[in-house]
């Protein structure tokens, strides 16, 4: 899919994993939901086609109740086109105004900004393969986006999911614009360098405490070498080029004008182009075919409706015992809150204590199984962690903690609660299952949030 489509699923993506809201109802999603398989050019294995599709016809309905996700999918993307010129310009603009080589129409033969931006380049030529390879680039680059990201409509989990479906072109953009200023600020260095030299007679010398003729020049020659071989120049001798103290240069500039501006065009503006033309290609093949993730519950869930099911069962596999029947219908509430009112509970028997071993297979037709465990239990690896195990297949997992005896016993020691939740949220995290601990007896709606960010 495309940027642009991307976009838009994302943007529905928040808002139906987000709060209920009147902007989208479940009438809403079904009617997407219809309307894109009913798309006739979608081939049936076409998933990402279907997604996008059901996302098109969303906004449809979404983006004139909303204003705020108007402005976001609106919102201008910031463009190559536009901002690689600018930081050229400006680029160009800064080396060519760069404070001069030297002092008094003298030509320092350590001339900064010369040297330093050579010796800046290599350093970030050397750093290139691997940042790349560990991947710290892109992962610091999208740490840096969660922490900076615009506001966007619907929940606030939007944001930080476009930033980080987003991080690896937003990052190949950036890789180009800065390539492109390096190339452009050598290019002002070095037009720099001719402008002052038609306008002044500069001399070239050199100074150093530390250092003699001959380290000085083996410095010059090692650095000089590529653009001595390109121009014919030979690194002229810097021995009668030292300045003492109280003296002026003498020695002729022109041969080290061109030196320098030979290093500078084969060490940085060469190099930096080529690196500006790769990352402004990956950036526009990103851009053409965007790499969002088609994973998780939600898009687990819209895998079903393309293949034609029609409604979500939830298998529910009680530990212990039945739950009670107000149990069963806040499990009911909580899940439709999420899944949408057509949601099918099916309970198996309850498992007995002991016995995980025994768990079957899927029953036909179910899309998520769910293991509902009493929180008045201590919770232990080999019996509950090993139910969670054997729910370990092709479906979505969820394990759900009934407080509601608990609550009750230990309604005035509200400390005891956040120990024993902890205890069950560790040993469902360390079986790679999400937990949500809710009084099913009670008011549901205050773990909806908690519902929805497990199957998220």
């Amino acid at each position: 899919m495309t940027e642009e489509q991307a976009r838009a699923v994302v943007l529905v993506q928040a808002f139906e994993s987000g709060e209920p809201s009147s902007l989208w109802t479940p009438d809403d999603r079904a009617w997407a939901t219809r309307v894109a398989r009913e798309d006739a050019g979608r081939a049936a294995d076409d998933f990402a086609g279907f997604v996008v599709a059901r996302a098109t016809h969303a906004l449809q309905r979404l983006l004139p109740r909303d204003a705020a996700a108007r402005h976001w999918i609106d919102r201008r993307r910031w463009s190559l086109g536009t901002w690689l010129p600018a930081a050229a310009f400006v680029a160009l603009l800064l080396g060519l105004l760069a404070d001069r080589i030297g002092a008094q129409q003298q030509i320092d033969l350590f001339a900064p900004p010369v040297v330093a931006v050579v010796a800046w380049n290599l350093a970030i030529y050397l750093a290139l393969p691997f940042s790349h390879s560990a991947g710290r680039a892109q992962g610091g680059f999208r740490r840096l986006l969660l922490r900076w990201r615009a506001p966007v409509p619907g929940p606030a989990a939007a944001g930080a999911t476009w930033a980080v479906q987003a991080a690896p072109l937003s990052l190949a953009r950036l890789a180009a614009l800065l390539h492109a200023a390096a190339a452009a600020l050598a290019l002002g260095l070095i037009a720099g360098l001719y402008v002052r030299g038609l306008g002044r007679d500069y001399r070239a010398g050199w100074q150093s405490t530390f250092l003699d003729a001959p380290a000085v020049q083996g410095w010059l020659e090692t650095l000089l070498a590529p653009a001595a071989a390109l121009t014919g120049i030979t690194v002229p001798d810097v021995a009668p080029l030292r300045v003492l103290p109280g003296q002026a240069a003498m020695g002729d500039a022109a041969p080290w004008i061109h030196l320098f501006a030979a290093t500078l065009l084969l060490v940085v503006v060469l190099p930096r182009l080529l690196l500006a033309a790769w990352s402004a290609w990956r950036a526009a093949s990103l851009a053409r075919r965007f790499p969002l993730a088609l994973d998780g519950a939600y898009f687990d869930r819209l895998r079903l409706q393309h293949r034609g099911a029609r409604r979500p069962v939830a298998e529910v596999l009680p530990h212990g015992a039945a739950p009670s029947a107000g149990a069963v219908l806040g499990l009911r509430t909580l899940l439709a809150a999420e899944l949408g009112a057509e949601v099918e509970l099916r309970f198996a028997a309850a498992v007995p204590y002991g016995d995980e071993e025994g768990v079957a297979a899927p029953a036909a037709g179910a899309t998520l199984r769910i293991a509902l465990f009493d929180l008045s239990a201590t919770p232990e690896a080999e019996t509950h962690g090993r139910l969670l195990d054997r729910l370990a297949g092709p479906l979505p997992r969820l394990a759900v903690i009934d407080e509601t005896t608990f609550r009750r016993r230990f309604a005035s020691m509200p400390e005891r609660l956040r120990e024993r939740r902890a205890l069950w949220q560790s040993l469902a995290a360390a079986h790679g299952v999400r937990a949500v601990c809710v009084e099913l007896e009670g008011d549901v709606r205050a773990a909806a949030a908690e519902m929805r960010s497990a199957l998220a």
